[in-house]
């Protein structure tokens, strides 16, 4: 018997599509995090970190079969991501994350990714 996924727990496609598609609206008018991306990326940057997000809790790999390895540090390298940067994206994802319709404890589980996750992108001194 095997045993459900996170990402199957969780909804599948459509929580996390519901997930990124909250935090990229509060992106899109975050005046530390919208500089960051290319006016023409912000759907593609969305569209990469659902497919990474769904890989990473056991759903479709199609992140990797599309991009290869996740290398998030080294994908990331290229931005300044100092702890204000790190604060306004966990403010975005924090307000994505509550508002899922998705159990409390999924709730803290996949918050508990993302906050170590975006704690590790940190690459700028204050």
């Amino acid at each position: 018997m095997s045993q459900e996924s996170f990402y199957e727990r969780a909804g599948g496609e459509r929580t996390f599509n519901d997930l990124v598609s909250h935090f990229y609206a509060l992106v899109a008018v975050n005046p530390i995090l919208r500089p960051m991306y290319p006016d023409n990326d912000l759907h593609g940057a969305g569209r990469r970190l659902q497919l990474f997000l769904e890989q990473y809790w056991g759903g479709p790999s199609t992140y990797s079969e599309e991009r290869g390895h996740p290398r998030l540090r080294m994908r990331h390298a290229e931005f300044h991501i100092d702890s204000a940067a790190r604060d306004a994206w966990l403010l975005c994802m924090k307000d994505a994350v509550n508002g899922l319709e998705i159990a409390d404890d999924l709730k803290a589980e996949l918050w508990q990714y993302l906050e170590l996750a975006a704690n590790s992108m940190v690459n700028q001194p204050d």
